[in-house]
């Protein structure tokens, strides 16, 4: 009875060690694999399906030579590798290999395969060397369409060009994230003030000329910019029955002379005045924009403007008169009206 048991335990051990090594022989590829270390997958954008591009960084610890190499999205970091929930939707079409991989062989051109959609795929049949600290990039990927879902990357390394042979696998983590928009709301904008009510010409002769500056600031984020425009009657006396003349076109100053003008330069006959400040794109207009030359249209004109939005410019009006011998005694005076109007 004890030979017979010590035979039934020989002979079970036997098979054993044969199913064993019937095993090993038909999966000789469990015993070579070995785990992928280093692993990280930087993604361009999280957003659910966008086309992104996926930068893998990865040491292959085995010196085999690497024909191939494919990246699997996968729901899970197992063996067992589906789509049916947080990878569902991954697209490798059209999706193309960035710079060239480093750290994969020696030898030969890598090319992309996308006849799998569901993997990034690449190889190389000429490659040849050990392979070691690698970096593999691809353009154009379509991410999964779940959204806050975590996914898994499944990279296998393998020793022919046909994705058949496997040498060293391992996983990495990746998820996709909601996408927040941001909103704000600009509204349309007009800057514009002056900067004092009254301007004081001074008391004037036939041998002297009147002078005075304001400031006006102007700027708009309009999309076609402004325009500044003046209406007003000129300088008056005695209830209006003495007046010094409008220069109607634009003239240099000139004592005993009846004239009562403006411009919005740097002027130095008279001295007075100052030429356009600030980072805004605004300027002076025709007639208004010559150094030592002053003009005056009671109906009105444009005197300053911009094409496009800008940011503020400071304009500084300079107002000359003169008077002749004759010009009757008096408080001469007149009001002036600015007008900003922004072109939207």
């Amino acid at each position: 009875m004890t030979k017979i048991n010590k035979k039934l335990t020989l002979r079970q051990i036997s098979y054993g060690f044969l199913a064993l090594l019937m095993t090993v022989m038909y999966f000789p590829n469990m015993v070579s694999a070995a785990p992928i270390t280093l692993r990280k997958v930087v993604i361009g954008s999280s957003v659910p399906s966008a086309n992104t591009t996926y930068d893998f960084t990865f040491t292959l610890p085995t010196s085999t030579t690497v024909k191939s190499m494919k990246f699997q999205a996968c729901d899970a970091a197992s063996v067992s590798c589906t789509q049916t929930g947080a990878a569902n939707g991954f697209a490798s079409t059209p999706s193309a290999i960035g710079a060239a991989p480093t750290g994969l062989g020696s030898a030969g051109t890598w090319t992309a395969d996308v006849t799998d959609a569901t993997s990034l795929r690449i190889k190389n049949t000429s490659n040849t060397g050990a392979p070691g600290a690698a970096v593999v990039h691809f353009t154009n990927v379509k991410n999964p369409s779940a959204t806050n879902a975590t996914f898994f990357i499944q990279m296998t390394s393998y020793s022919d060009d046909a994705w058949t042979t496997p040498i060293d696998t391992g996983s990495v983590a990746a998820s996709t994230a909601g996408q927040i928009t941001v909103t704000a709301t600009v509204n349309e904008a007009l800057t514009f003030t002056l900067a004092a009510a009254t301007v004081p010409l001074g008391v004037i002769t036939s041998a002297t000329t009147g002078t005075g500056t304001s400031t006006m600031t102007v700027g708009t984020n309009a999309s076609t910019g402004y325009s500044v425009s003046y209406a007003g009657s000129t300088l008056t006396a005695n209830g209006g029955a003495n007046t010094i003349t409008a220069m109607a076109a634009a003239a240099g100053s000139t004592q005993n002379s009846k004239q009562f003008g403006i411009n919005l330069m740097t002027n130095t006959t008279p001295a007075v005045g100052a030429g356009v400040t600030g980072v805004g794109t605004g300027t002076a207009s025709t007639g208004y924009n010559t150094a030592n030359q002053f003009k005056f249209v009671p109906a009105g004109e444009v005197v300053a403007s911009a094409g496009a939005a800008t940011n503020n410019n400071v304009f500084t009006t300079s107002y000359i008169a003169n008077v002749d011998t004759a010009t009757a005694a008096g408080q001469y005076s007149t009001a002036i009206t600015y007008t900003a109007t922004a072109n939207f």
